[in-house]
């Protein structure tokens, strides 16, 4: 078979160069050898198909870019492959903005005002006279310790220094300031994102258990890579990829920058309906990342954060439909034997019921979200449960579930729940 002088004399270069400087001084003389002897030996005619397949080889890189469709004239490699890979994520530089808005912060105003009760017996008087002077009760908010929140609308301040002697509830009758332990006015103000087109990848919020995070380098405790980015409790960030090492779930939120995934409440984008759903609307409650989407006609349209049960008092997973709804009401009860959980919520606000007494609302006394923290009760920040309030409607659908496996799905393992 013939060789070209190319391929005849570079294989036996190859061939000798292996050995010591004395054979490959012999293997350049061959290779001069071949070169000039050659066109007498190899026929030409497979020389120029060998040149022609040669010329028509492809040897120049592509310019850098994303090449999600190889090229015919250029070899995508070096940046244009690291930019492809990230493409194929969902990763772009510059990287392309979420889409998202931001929900009516009006949403988030409450009409009510609260206010927490020591944890004693808060007595009920028929005047503010009575109650500064603590006489003639004629009834109490509730007997025993507990979690408790009172709703008024009217305050006596006789002395002018907003450090009100008596609050007027709104159901009627007064109470005295000894049982208030403070007025409630730091509600939550985090508020989910309305989605205004179906999004390319996973997002999220960081989890504000600590004020901030850093990423890292790699997925992993055992480096010291950090990156020197801080992100903010409560920041939105992409999720391009996911990845478990070390046992732990590891986010990339960036070209090489990781963050761990328990530091993250995770939405993803699942837009086929659950089995069972038949209207085409439903609400998605992902128990392992504390996450709620909503989905209308297979689209997802607003995602936030949540607090779930917390064990024992799980919030059931399973497929539910929405029976009612309250702008505000009152929940009470205590699960353990010595009522040490007994909680009292006036004016719970946008509230809907849809597992008996398991129900997505307004959480006012709830500080952050993003971990399991109630008795049942799905728990959202004011403006979440108003703008849920303001969509949902009584037979839409609600699909709870728990992607790790670790909730229990036993309908014996769980009572009526509560808030």
């Amino acid at each position: 078979m013939a060789y070209s002088r190319k391929e005849f004399g570079c294989d036996l270069l190859k061939y000798l160069a292996n050995d010591q400087e004395k054979k490959m001084k012999s293997a350049l003389l061959a290779c001069l050898i071949i070169i000039i002897v050659a066109p007498a030996i190899i026929s030409p005619t497979r020389v120029a198909a060998k040149q022609e397949q040669l010329a028509g080889s492809i040897t120049a890189l592509c310019p850098p870019g994303v090449y999600l469709t190889p090229p015919n004239n250029c070899l995508p490699l070096g940046p244009s492959s690291f930019l492809t890979d990230m493409a194929r994520l969902g990763l772009t530089i510059p990287a392309k903005p979420i889409p998202v808005k931001k929900p009516d912060p009006e949403l988030a105003f409450l009409p009510y005002y609260y206010a927490k009760l020591q944890d004693q017996s808060a007595m009920i008087y028929s005047s503010s006279e009575d109650a500064i002077a603590d006489q003639s009760p004629v009834g109490s908010v509730s007997w025993g310790e507990g979690f408790k929140f009172i709703s008024y609308s009217d305050i006596v301040d006789n002395n002018g220094d907003n450090k009100p002697e008596a609050f007027y509830l709104r159901n009627g009758g007064w109470v005295s300031s000894r049982d208030v332990q403070t007025r409630w006015g730091a509600t939550p103000k985090f508020q989910g994102l309305e989605i205004t087109e179906p999004p390319e990848h996973s997002f999220g919020w960081v989890i504000p258990v600590n004020a901030t995070i850093e990423s890292k380098r790699t997925p992993s405790y055992k480096t010291q890579d950090l990156t020197g980015r801080i992100y903010d409790a409560y920041q939105v960030i992409p999720i391009y990829n996911a990845v478990n090492a070390e046992g732990m779930d590891w986010f990339m939120v960036g070209p090489d920058e990781w963050v761990e995934g328990r530091q993250v409440a995770r939405v993803v984008n699942n837009p086929i309906p659950p089995q069972g759903v038949t209207n085409g609307r439903w609400i998605e409650v992902n128990l392992f990342e504390q996450t709620m989407t909503v989905y209308d006609q297979g689209k997802m349209i607003f995602a936030t954060m949540i607090a779930s049960g917390i064990k024992p008092y799980y919030t059931r997973p399973g497929l539910f439909q929405i029976f009612n709804k309250k702008e505000s009401t009152l929940m009470s009860g205590a699960f353990e034997s010595d009522r040490s959980d007994f909680y009292y919520l006036e004016d719970v606000p946008w509230t809907i019921y849809y597992d008996e007494a398991r129900a997505l609302h307004g959480a006012y006394w709830r500080a952050k979200m993003g971990y399991p923290q109630s008795h049942g009760c799905v728990n959202l920040t004011p403006g979440d449960s108003h703008w849920l309030f303001n969509w949902a409607n009584v037979g839409d659908w609600v699909y709870v579930w728990d992607p790790s496996g670790e909730t229990p799905t036993d309908p014996k393992a769980y009572t009526q729940g509560g808030a």
